[in-house]
């Protein structure tokens, strides 16, 4: 029973003290109160807190989007994560487009030039899913989760120390409506009229308890003013107490900003090692594709001279050539030259697979030798080619003429 009175007691005590606190701040939005109003520094500082919070969140959410731009996939890493389980390993986009260029490239074949070419994206693919995966797993660990640890664990201190603080003042206040009043009341009793008829004995007798009814409000009165100057001075030393606490969590808001920053360097370094390992894995990879004949590099240069629709006309194979200039490009030019000049014919090894467009031209298979020679009037990209009784026109782009 003692314990269940207690219980009562205090829940009558909290329901009143929250009572209290609910009308100073009704009054207060009404403009019927007074309010305490924090120092510039402590606002300043609250301010500062609020904005810190508001802009890790942005920063925190973007960077995620960044590392992770597919929404159904950073979900269920939040939900692997609130579970505290591993979220099953799966490809990335990268290494998902890597495999799916070296399985072409295996059904194409590898000894062709596209489907080696294939297989080569793909491995360089896959070396960037990894350096990718790798640029996020350092980005969580050093840049994402300090943030998140700044929202999840040091604001909510703060927050929660900043509603204590708002309750505190709201005592103070409330305390300090009591005291105006009871002094009001005070001296309004004060100022009743006590005078005594003396016509009447039993006027006399209402007055004289008149005059002892209010002695006895003046006392009243007295004690609540002295109750409420008491109430005064503790709910003063609770908010002033209170505000230094609050006050020295979010001062440490600097001490923050100095940690996100070395966490921002982190983070920028690790981007640096990204993109400095995909330019390294893309430059390898341009150097091998510049191995390949110049029907496999880029459109850029043909599209300058040539209309789109003519891409796979000789005309281009041969300007594409010539923006290529090497050593063996030289050697076929020169003995191109010579076979055209004379009327004799020479032997050529195919050096990539070749589907004929037409009638007129004759299908290639890699690694065959043909015979090939010039006719006149004929394109300065083509030789007229010969395998047993097939004839016809072949790039000479693909052809490697035999001594």
């Amino acid at each position: 029973m003692n314990i269940m009175d207690f219980n009562m007691k205090k829940l009558a005590a909290d329901a009143g003290t929250f009572l209290s606190r609910a009308v100073q701040f009704t009054e207060e939005k009404l403009g019927q109160a007074e309010k305490t109003e924090l120092d510039a520094h402590l606002e300043n500082l609250l301010s500062k807190a609020e904005c810190t919070k508001q802009w890790t969140e942005k920063i925190m959410k973007q960077t995620e989007v960044l590392l992770q731009p597919n929404p159904n996939a950073r979900i269920e890493e939040f939900f692997y994560e609130k579970l505290d389980r591993k979220a099953p390993s799966r490809m990335n986009n990268p290494e998902l487009l890597g495999q799916y260029m070296i399985d072409a490239g295996n059904e194409f074949g590898p000894g062709t030039a596209y489907g080696n070419a294939l297989i080569k994206c793909g491995e360089t693919q896959k070396q960037i899913g990894t350096a990718d995966r790798e640029l996020i797993q350092t980005s969580a660990i050093n840049f994402l989760t300090p943030l998140r640890n700044f929202i999840e664990g040091d604001y909510k201190t703060i927050t929660k120390e900043r509603k204590l603080l708002q309750n505190k003042r709201l005592d103070l206040d409330a305390a300090k409506t009591r005291l105006k009043k009871a002094k009001v009341a005070e001296a309004r009793a004060a100022q009743l009229n006590t005078s005594q008829p003396e016509e009447n004995n039993i006027m006399v007798n209402v007055s004289y308890v008149l005059n002892l009814l209010h002695v006895k409000w003046l006392k009243i009165w007295a004690e609540e003013v002295t109750k409420s100057e008491q109430e005064v001075r503790i709910t003063q030393s609770e908010f002033d107490r209170q505000a230094e606490i609050t006050r020295l969590l979010l001062e440490g808001i600097s001490s923050t900003h100095a940690h996100h920053l070395r966490c921002l360097n982190d983070f920028v370094e690790a981007q640096m090692t990204y993109y400095a390992q995909c330019y390294k894995y893309m430059l390898d990879l341009q150097k091998q594709l510049g191995s390949f004949p110049s029907i496999f590099l880029s459109n850029n240069n043909q599209s300058s001279s040539t209309p789109v629709q003519s891409v796979s006309t000789p005309s281009v194979l041969a300007s594409a050539s010539a923006s290529l200039p090497s050593v063996s490009n030289s050697v076929v030019t020169s003995g191109i030259s010579e076979l055209k000049s004379s009327s004799g014919s020479r032997k050529a090894r195919v050096l990539y697979d070749y589907d004929a467009a037409n009638s007129s031209e004759l299908s290639l298979l890699a690694d065959e030798v043909i015979t090939v020679y010039s006719i006149p009037g004929m394109d300065s990209d083509w030789l007229m080619g010969e395998r047993g009784n097939q004839k016809g026109k072949v790039p000479i782009t693909y052809l490697e003429l035999l001594n």
